[in-house]
């Protein structure tokens, strides 16, 4: 089974080697028929903490880290304004 990559923005450095990664999508609502936006938070594994807040990076799905950890980091894609 192919494991999922997810792509979002850091909103917060969570302890050591973790990273708050909010990932948004956009779906049609399903009576008004409006794009509307979903957000939902994941914690990333980062092992060099190298992501810093407002980047743009991208995560892999990786075995149970902790209890709410399951992604890793793949790469940063963009650099944000820090």
């Amino acid at each position: 089974m192919p494991k999922r990559v997810i792509s979002g923005t850091v909103i917060k450095k969570a302890g050591d080697k973790t990273a708050t990664v909010l990932v948004e999508r956009k779906v049609l609502h399903p009576r008004y028929h409006k794009t509307v936006k979903r957000f939902k938070k994941y914690l990333v594994h980062d092992e060099k903490n190298e992501s810093n807040i407002g980047d743009t990076v991208s995560a892999i799905e990786c075995r149970p880290l902790s209890k709410n950890k399951a992604f890793r980091l793949l790469e940063i894609v963009e650099r944000g304004e820090g």
